[in-house]
């Protein structure tokens, strides 16, 4: 039970369209506007803990690079110019995410992109990007002056 005693469920959880209970004014905040319930599915969490994964800098300029071939932490040091620590802790997280994958050769690890899809999410973005004319960076909640604020 979450918010007074409302009830989130799953959509395996869902019960039939006729056992909801009746919209009071704090389930209707809850409801789509054609009396659907809102159900978090597990789809929309795994989206916003993959873009929460994309959500720094660091991560995006590796992502980039690897576009262009598989590379070892130490190549990455030398080309991006960032502490081999910083980019150790940013390549785990990318792996951990089952966004780059490592090929271990001897005792070096080539990390390579695990899905190649991931370029076309993130060239869909930059278009979206040109298109809105970057306004999401004005943003007060998101923008660079919210970040910088951090």
């Amino acid at each position: 039970m979450v918010d007074g005693g409302i009830p989130m469920v799953t959509i395996e959880q869902a019960p039939p369209q006729n056992q909801w209970p009746t919209l009071n004014a704090r389930t209707a905040l809850r409801r789509y506007h054609r009396h659907m319930p809102i159900v978090e599915a597990r789809g929309d969490l795994a989206a916003v803990s993959l873009f929460h994964s994309l959500a720094d800098p660091t991560r995006l300029r590796i992502l980039r690079r690897l576009r262009h071939g598989e590379a070892r932490v130490s190549d990455l040091v030398a080309e991006l110019g960032l502490a081999q620590s910083t980019l150790s802790e940013h390549v785990a997280c990318l792996r951990d995410c089952a966004l780059v994958e490592g090929r271990a050769q001897g005792r070096q690890v080539f990390y390579s992109l695990a899905r190649p899809e991931l370029m076309d999410l993130l060239e869909s973005a930059e278009t979206l990007l040109q298109a809105t004319g970057y306004q999401v960076d004005l943003c007060g909640t998101y923008g660079s002056d919210a970040r910088a604020g951090e």
